[in-house]
C-alpha cells in the first residue's frame, strides 16, 4: 500500500492541474465568444448608425477561424487572437503580489487573448513586411476575473483583478476602448534617414512583394508612447 500512494499523489496532482486548466481554457474560450458578440453589436449600431448619418467608412468583422476575430473599420485593423494553452504570471507581476491571488495561487493561471491594430492597406495590398502592434492582452482565470494590459485607453481601465468579472457589458467595453485606442493611434512619417535609400528591385517591385515596411510608428520605439 505505501508502494501506491505517493502514485496516487502524483495522480491526483496531475487531475488537478489539468482541470483547473481546462477551466481556464473554458472561460477564456467564452470570453472570446463574448468579444465576438460584443463586436457583431458593434458593427449592427453602426448599420443603423449609417442608415441615419449617409456614411460610407467601412467598419465589419470577419471571423478568421475558432480563434481569431478581425474588425476593421476606416483604415485600421484589429485582430483578437485568443492562444490556445494557460499561462501563470512570472513571481514578480503586480497580479502575484494581490491579495486576491495570494489567497488562492490557482487564481494566477490565465488564458490570453492578444489585441493587435494593423494598417486596413496592409491586407489589402498584401504587404507582407507592414509592422502590427500588440496594443492589449487580456487575461481571464478559473473564476471568470479579468486583468489586461494595454495602452492608454485599453490598460488604465481594466486592471482590477480581483473584482473585475467577465460579462456582455465589460466584453463591449473593451472593444470600445481598443477601437477609441486605434482611432486615436495615427499613422507618423517614418524619419528620413530610415526610408532615403531604395533600391531599383524594391521601386520595380509590385506592392505585394515591396519590401519597404509601413507601420504606425516604424522608426520610433513604440514603447515611448504615454501610457
Amino acid at each position: 500500500m505505501n508502494n501506491l500512494s505517493p502514485k496516487r499523489n502524483l495522480f491526483e496532482e496531475l487531475t488537478d492541474k489539468a482541470q483547473l486548466k481546462q477551466k481556464v481554457y473554458s472561460n477564456t474560450l467564452d470570453t472570446f465568444g463574448l468579444l465576438n458578440l460584443a463586436m457583431n453589436s458593434i458593427v449592427e449600431d453602426y448599420r443603423n448608425f449609417q442608415k441615419k448619418n449617409k456614411e460610407t467608412v467601412p467598419f465589419e468583422l470577419k471571423p478568421k477561424g475558432d480563434f481569431e476575430l478581425e474588425l476593421k473599420f476606416a483604415g485600421d485593423v484589429l485582430i483578437f487572437l485568443m492562444h490556445t494553452n494557460v499561462f501563470e504570471f512570472s513571481r514578480n507581476h503586480e497580479v502575484m503580489k494581490t491579495s486576491y491571488v495570494k489567497e488562492d495561487k490557482e487564481r494566477s493561471y490565465c488564458g490570453v487573448i492578444n489585441i493587435f491594430n494593423f494598417l486596413a492597406d496592409s491586407f489589402k495590398y498584401n504587404r507582407l513586411n507592414d509592422v502590427g502592434y500588440l496594443i492589449g492582452r487580456v487575461f481571464v482565470n478559473k473564476d471568470m476575473h479579468y486583468f489586461i494590459e494595454g495602452k492608454r485607453e485599453i490598460g488604465l481601465l481594466y486592471n482590477n483583478f480581483n473584482t473585475a468579472v467577465m460579462n456582455e457589458t465589460s466584453a463591449r467595453e473593451i472593444v470600445e476602448s481598443a477601437i477609441r485606442y486605434t482611432i486615436n493611434f495615427d499613422l507618423l512619417t517614418p524619419p528620413y534617414e530610415n526610408v532615403k535609400e531604395i533600391t531599383l528591385y524594391e521601386m520595380r517591385s509590385t506592392l505585394d512583394s515591396i519590401t519597404l515596411k509601413t507601420g504606425k510608428r516604424l522608426g520610433f520605439k513604440f514603447q515611448a508612447d504615454k501610457d
